[in-house]
């Protein structure tokens, strides 16, 4: 049923595609017979849109992964650096939920540990929509960050590294076996705002599953329940995906490639001084507009890592 529902999605989106296309094409065309300027600038701009959505959808049928069509679970953790790397961690995930939410994915945050001063220490998203983790497999990685500091007083140019994880999360077609035994439980008192929202109880919940050493966490809710609920789905996904990750990794040494795909190397560097430049060092794509990506125009560093890893699936 669930592969059926998307196929009949996929032939939905298809017809709908066409049918727009078609009325856009008869109105740029009225427009221009009725020399409206008005009317033709704003159907070339709908067009454009409409040329973007298609793209995107185009895009969308590489993934062939046993995954990719599924819902995710996205993790930032600010590295070494204090204020500075915990301010990064934080615009990472305002980034990811722009970009998420534009798309009109639900996101909703499930933990978060807040800086000090500013920022994130570490925080987990959960993005829920088709093809989400398809989409986002590849960000996994450290993020460089290049700025004039906020935090600096003599105005000093530092650099800063945060790093991201996706996993996907595994529905229930996908059987992953734990031993409870080998997960440690831990509750602890969830860390608000202050005032009515700081809870009184331990209902925050840790899992560390011993034998990966593999750690997940939930306090988006007030009952313990329903975050150790939350937290042995988030440990289902974390496990999945390094079954996943442990099968690719078998593939690249069997194809003699070295690439790592684990969370050790950095994939894109975003400079704000002393120019404008975000680029990703795994595909060397580059944008002048940090402020779009930051803002959630994640689209071009994505479709060029899928067209990268299309040439890799043609040669072999």
């Amino acid at each position: 049923m669930r592969e059926q529902s998307r196929l009949r999605e996929t032939l939905d989106n298809y017809e709908n595609f066409r049918k727009e296309l078609a009325e856009t094409r008869d109105l740029l065309a009225l427009a221009r017979q009725e020399e409206d300027s008005a009317l033709e600038s704003e159907t070339l701009h709908h067009l454009a849109a409409l040329h973007k959505a298609i793209e995107r959808r185009k895009w969308e049928t590489l993934f062939d992964g046993e995954a990719d069509a599924n819902s995710c679970y996205l993790e930032v953790h600010a590295g070494a650096g204090g204020t500075e790397s915990q301010d990064w961690a934080e615009m990472l995930l305002r980034m990811y939920q722009r970009w998420a939410q534009g798309r009109g994915y639900k996101t909703e945050l499930v933990a978060r540990s807040d800086g000090e001063e500013a920022g994130i220490k570490s925080a987990t998203m959960e993005i829920n929509g088709a093809q989400a983790y398809g989409w986002l497999k590849y960000e996994t990685g450290v993020h460089r960050l290049v700025r004039i500091s906020p935090f600096d007083a003599g105005k000093r140019r530092h650099t800063s590294f945060s790093k991201v994880g996706v996993y996907p999360e595994a529905d229930d077609s996908i059987e992953i076996a734990i031993d409870e035994k080998e997960v440690r439980i831990d509750t602890y008192r969830a860390r608000g705002a202050g005032g009515q929202h700081v809870n009184t109880t331990d209902s925050a919940v840790r899992l560390t599953h011993l034998p990966s050493g593999i750690v997940v966490q939930c306090q988006s809710e007030r009952s313990q329940h329903k975050n150790r609920k939350t937290a042995w789905t988030m440990l289902r996904a974390r496990l999945y995906e390094a079954e996943l990750r442990r099968r690719e990794e078998r593939k690249q040494e069997l194809r003699g490639e070295k690439t790592n795909i684990g969370w050790g190397q950095q994939i894109r560097s975003y400079i704000l001084q002393p120019y404008q430049l975000v680029k990703d060092l795994r595909t060397d794509t580059e944008s002048r507009q940090p402020s779009e990506v930051l803002d959630g125009d994640l689209d071009l560093f994505l479709i060029s890592q899928l067209a990268r890893r299309a040439e890799r699936k043609d040669k072999d």
